[in-house]
């Protein structure tokens, strides 16, 4: 039984359906109440588990695996201040370290096979070196934003505790992640706004990117179907040979990709861009080394843009607002 912390958000939920679909069953842990969406239904009580618990109450969380068999861990809730503002400084980092520490705390007295642990694309920011990034480029240690910035105290963490505690902790860096379910708009790529406004027949609100609206502008996209099973896969994988693994597609894919692919459905789509590249974006569009996530699982992406935008499309289509 795999418990997943964050298990009922959005990548939370397509990694549960993964885990289903492969013969697992799982716990989703959520700081809130929160309803089992109606996909889980038939599985509810039986392979699928609801427990509330924050993270940084070490006690709550250890109650779980006392009333479940815990047989592996996936850490997808967000060990850092969050949301911005909401806790004074000292005391975010605190709560965001604490939440950490206490899952290894877990791993430990469950005594798993793997804890699985989620980081980001992001942590890559400032890395001097071309695309495809590989796990073993050289991060810098500073960052922009306290998303990377807490990830990669996380994987400094997470390598130190594995090492010396004997646990088997992977850390997966992920891709800009989009599909239903997802947040928008997103202030770091374009798909999300685009594929919603082409859904109700608006023009897209491009205001909230920080760059990047441009036609050639673009990131290393993975579906959130993608993106659930390659960490159903690592998890459930018998050995893995790295402690980081990259969870992307493996390209870039740029917003005319993803325009020529919503007009495909859409031909009238309000989605003209302007051409070429944003002068404030990125020198280039950076994307992810994949080897290690195939050679290991044999992991390939499902859905390629034609096949994620229609996928998206009918999603939103039958009334779900994200």
């Amino acid at each position: 039984m795999i418990l997943i912390t964050g298990g009922l958000g959005f990548i939370g939920t397509h990694t549960t359906r993964a885990l289903l679909d492969l013969g697992e069953s799982c716990v989703l842990v959520q700081r809130r109440t929160a309803r089992l969406p109606d996909a889980f239904a038939d599985e509810a009580g039986k392979r699928v588990f609801v427990e509330q618990a924050d993270l940084a109450d070490e006690a709550a969380l250890l109650e779980i695996g006392r009333r479940h068999d815990i047989t592996g861990i996936v850490h997808l809730a967000g060990s850092m201040p969050w949301p911005p503002g909401a806790y004074e400084p000292l005391d975010g980092a605190r709560r965001a370290v604490t939440s950490l520490l206490n899952v290894f705390r877990a791993a430990q007295e469950w005594q798993v096979s793997r804890l699985g642990l989620a980081s980001t694309i992001g942590v890559y920011g400032g890395a001097e070196t071309g695309s495809p990034l590989r796990e073993d480029v050289p991060l810098p240690m500073t960052a922009l934003h306290p998303i990377p910035g807490f990830k990669k105290i996380g994987e400094l963490m997470a390598d130190h505790l594995s090492r010396t505690m004997g646990i088997d902790a992977v850390t997966y860096r992920i891709a800009a992640i989009w599909g239903p379910l997802g947040h928008t708009p997103s202030p770091f790529f374009a798909a999300p706004q685009l594929v919603h406004a082409a859904a109700r027949g608006v023009a897209p609100d491009l205001s909230t990117l920080r760059s990047g609206a441009h036609a050639d502008d673009g990131i290393d996209m993975c579906y959130v179907k993608d993106c659930g099973r390659a960490l159903a896969l690592l998890q459930l994988a018998g050995t893995l040979r790295h402690r980081v693994y990259n969870v992307a597609s493996g390209r870039m894919t740029p917003n005319s990709e993803v325009v020529a692919a919503i007009r495909k459905i859409v031909p009238d789509a309000q989605a003209d861009l302007p051409g070429g590249r944003d002068p404030g974006a990125p020198a280039r569009g950076e994307y992810l080394d994949v080897t290690r996530l195939r050679e290991d699982t044999g992991f390939e992406p499902a859905y390629d843009t034609e096949r994620a935008v229609a996928d998206y499309l009918a999603w939103l289509r039958t009334g779900n607002d994200r």
